[in-house]
């Protein structure tokens, strides 16, 4: 994901100076002679075009969701809250179903807004050009980075192509270099501010849950303030736009004049108390059955030991009825282990050939082993439904991407005129794009997530957890601030303030270095590519 996610747009280009040849002198009046209309391209023509378009648009989408879907599921993978098969299935259910139902409104917006009209009105065969070369360019360079593992901005590599063509079509005046710059300043701020977040929200549930004398208590009282940041940070990202429809249902339809968040305010608050209320079922239940457990494992311990190998009750020392093989009997001592666990070797140190002694491998944990947290279960539930929220987001948001260019070519084509306003985005646009996010994750997608839940610290549900919210807090701070960021940056950063926090040796920095230098490249090398397709097919077409 990237600059453009979740509602926030970046318009690419400033209009030319009055004085430049490329300046129409009517903007809304384009040359019917160079366009590529239905009256001037012949119907094979204009099919060949289309396929091609739609080609490289699903290109685009399938090294997007490729990319792009760790951003959902690489944390939650690597902490073992889902397996990957799992982690798929989901991901490629809600970015397909996102992109579908509500990736028009993103789609539409970068359509009209990837460049001035009044630039193109006059060449807009420029345009056509300009943005198969933007397909091609931020696809190929998606591929590259996808298949070394490297998480990168879609959003980032579009920018950069966009800036390549139009620098070569019209002219370094073209570029909106307040842009570039601010994207600049989101490369340093989003890790550095996603990270700080991510430390402050580990550390609080470090210090008042996971190290606490007994941390499912402590859990029990968290419940309904981590359900409701849960849902209330996600919530606004996502609940307006699955409930816009009922809103619009109420106000249209029977007459109630309502702010436009009461229905997702209302929509997050009950599902915050429905989650409570589940979730403090499920810890009860786990406590349950941790009591049962231990209760089990004394009883199997006091049969594995019999009374004549143990201390009496009265704390007496052991005595054995046979005086004369009392030099083979090993009585324990203060500070011998036994009889709590057994030997390394698994063999009984009191020799009574009748008593089932414990083995290494038993599944009764010893008092020197680590015990699995039993909170960090609950945690994984929480960290899968952060990751379903984020996936869904991502559908949505990033589709356009991919399928705003093809939007943009369809539309000049069924009307003679370049997107100026807001245009209708048919279905069969949404379903390509969905269905290239698709294909792309359940591919490649793989190697991404390994980079992000397992190259660069070990996770665990409640760190992983911490690391989403850490991110989708931070481009809704940025959402409010007008910053475009990228979230592959700021959940790389999440992940390192978690390790901050956790050791600063766990952290892998070799896989950092690697992930630093193609966020750098991302945009120039974009540029590039797309600067050089754009020159060779002006060539090939005349242009």
């Amino acid at each position: 994901m990237g600059s453009g996610e979740w509602g926030i747009g970046v318009c690419y280009f400033s209009p030319l100076s009055p004085s430049s040849p490329s300046s129409p002198s009517s903007p809304s009046s384009p040359s019917s002679s160079l366009l590529p209309t239905p009256h001037s391209l012949l119907p094979h023509q204009m099919l060949i075009t289309l396929t091609l378009v739609a080609l490289l648009a699903f290109y685009v989408a399938w090294n997007l969701g490729a990319n792009d879907v760790a951003n959902a599921m690489g944390t939650s993978v690597g902490s073992k809250a889902v397996t990957l098969k799992q982690a798929l299935v989901i991901a490629g259910v809600l970015e397909f179903t996102g992109a579908v139902l509500f990736g028009h409104e993103v789609t539409e917006t970068l359509a009209t807004k990837v460049a001035n009209p009044a630039l193109f009105a006059a060449t807009p065969q420029l345009l056509i050009t300009g943005m198969i070369s933007v397909l091609l360019a931020s696809g190929v360079w998606l591929q590259i980075a996808t298949s070394r593992g490297l998480p990168v901005s879609s959003s980032h590599a579009v920018v950069g192509a966009i800036a390549g063509f139009s620098w070569v079509a019209l002219g370094v005046g073209a570029i909106d270099w307040s842009s570039i710059g601010m994207i600049t300043i989101g490369w340093i701020l989003t890790p550095v501010i996603s990270g700080a977040i991510a430390a402050l929200f580990y550390s609080q549930i470090k210090h008042w849950i996971l190290e606490q004398p007994n941390p499912l208590v402590q859990l029990q009282e968290w419940i309904p303030w981590l359900s409701t940041v849960l849902l209330g940070t996600f919530g606004i990202i996502v609940l307006p736009s699955i409930t816009q429809p009922l809103t619009n249902y109420l106000i249209e339809q029977l007459g109630f004049n309502l702010p436009s968040y009461d229905i997702p305010l209302l929509v997050g608050a009950i599902a915050a108390v429905g989650l409570t209320i589940v979730s403090w079922r499920q810890l009860d239940a786990r406590g349950r059955g941790d009591a049962g457990t231990r209760g089990r494992g004394e009883t199997a311990l006091r049969e594995s030991f019999p009374p004549q190998a143990t201390a009496n009750p009265k704390g007496d020392a052991v005595k054995e009825k046979d005086e004369e093989h009392e030099e083979d009997i090993q009585i324990p001592s203060p500070h011998s282990p036994l009889p709590l666990i057994p030997t390394p070797s698994g063999s009984p140190e009191f020799p009574n050939p009748h008593s089932p002694l414990p083995t290494p491998h038993s599944p009764l944990p010893t008092p020197h082993s680590p015990l699995p947290n039993p909170i960090e279960p609950l945690f994984a539930r929480f960290q899968v439904l952060s990751a379903c929220f984020v996936a869904f987001a991502h559908g949505s948001n990033d589709v356009g991407n991919a399928i705003a260019p093809l939007a943009a070519i369809v539309y000049i084509n069924r009307t003679g005129s370049v997107p100026t306003n807001g245009i209708t985005i048919p279905i069969w646009i949404l379903i390509l794009g969905g269905a290239g996010i698709v294909a792309g994750l359940a591919v490649w997608g793989k190697k991404v997530i390994a980079t992000i839940g397992e190259n660069i610290i070990s996770l665990q549900p409640s760190s992983g957890f911490c690391a989403e919210l850490a991110t989708a807090t931070t481009i809704l701070l940025a959402s409010r601030l007008g910053l475009p960021v990228s979230t592959s940056h700021a959940l790389v950063g999440g992940v390192v303030g978690i390790g901050l926090v956790q050791n600063i040796k766990s952290i892998k920095f070799k896989t950092l270095q690697g992930i630093a230098a193609a966020w750098l490249i991302t945009v120039p090398l974009s540029a590039v590519l797309s600067a050089g397709i754009f020159s060779v097919a002006r060539i090939f077409l005349g242009h």
